[in-house]
């Protein structure tokens, strides 16, 4: 005698509800990611899986300033469609601070729809006054966020730590929305990370009670950077210059579902609240 058995119909069960009945709580998007330069149906097709899981999507280096406009711009004009923020990196910027030219680039990032530009000085001197570039920014409708740190300028010494959380200050008072701590893409020889890629917590605490957790992001370009501040701040800490095809892995790890991540206490789901039927 055959025994017939009753399938559920597909689509009855869902990755959320699954999530919940583990004890993942939900996460605010609290990761940047980057576009070093990927071709623009790699772009939306991140968009489309990981939107939901994105802060704000940096259009990193120089690059948007020489691929095709028309590319560049349709970039832009997708993650707007997925309600991902943009925001260009920090160089273009330096360059058009020493060329003279600042203003025609808040112009050009306005024009082509971004949300915020990044300032620094990481390779240039800075010789305006915060007010008077988050003021034309703001004239334009562009939200500011200033990077701290040099790029070639080796790890953070401690009797700079108080200037550089000074200049942050100068900036937040200003008005830029938030500060970005450098790691560059390799997060060795480089802000809070040592020659071998080992973050310096106690720096890293300076900074985020300087400026607290929702205002600072930390730069972790590498798997072992991402690890490493999760563990120490838990996932509420912010994270950028991650690429997009790593985004999951962080926000797998910074909910507890990575096996190394399961056993800290700062990450690991809580307890079940109920039980499945």
């Amino acid at each position: 005698m055959e025994v017939s058995v009753s399938m559920s119909p597909m689509g009855q069960y869902h990755t959320d509800e699954f999530l919940e009945l583990i004890g993942v709580s939900r996460v605010p998007r609290s990761t940047s990611v980057f576009d070093p330069g990927y071709d623009l149906i790699t772009l939306e097709g991140h968009l489309e899986q990981s939107s939901h899981l994105i802060s704000i999507l940096k259009i990193s280096m120089a690059c948007w300033l020489i691929a095709d406009e028309d590319v560049t711009r349709r970039k832009i004009a997708a993650a707007t469609d997925w309600n991902v923020p943009t925001v260009t990196g920090g160089g273009p910027f330096e360059i058009a601070v020493a060329q003279g030219q600042w203003p025609a680039y808040l112009d050009l990032c306005a024009d082509i729809g971004v949300t915020r530009i990044e300032c620094g000085q990481g390779f240039t001197d800075m010789p305006l006054a915060a007010s008077e570039v988050v003021g034309l920014a703001e004239q334009r409708g562009l939200e500011v966020q200033f990077e701290l740190g040099k790029k070639h300028g080796g790890a953070f010494e401690a009797r700079f730590i108080e200037e550089l959380i000074d200049q942050g200050k100068r900036w937040m008072d200003a008005g830029a929305v938030e500060v970005i701590v450098e790691a560059r893409e390799s997060a060795k020889g480089v802000g809070l990370f040592d020659d071998v890629g080992n973050v310096d917590r106690a720096f890293a605490d300076r900074f985020a009670s300087a400026f607290g957790l929702s205002r600072v992001t930390f730069e972790a370009p590498t798997k072992s950077s991402q690890f490493a501040l999760l563990d120490h701040f838990g996932r509420e800490v912010r994270l950028s210059n991650v690429r997009l095809e790593e985004l999951l892995r962080v926000e797998i790890y910074r909910r507890g579902l990575h096996s190394d991540a399961f056993s800290k206490r700062s990450l690991r789901p809580a307890p079940p609240t109920r039980n499945a039927a």
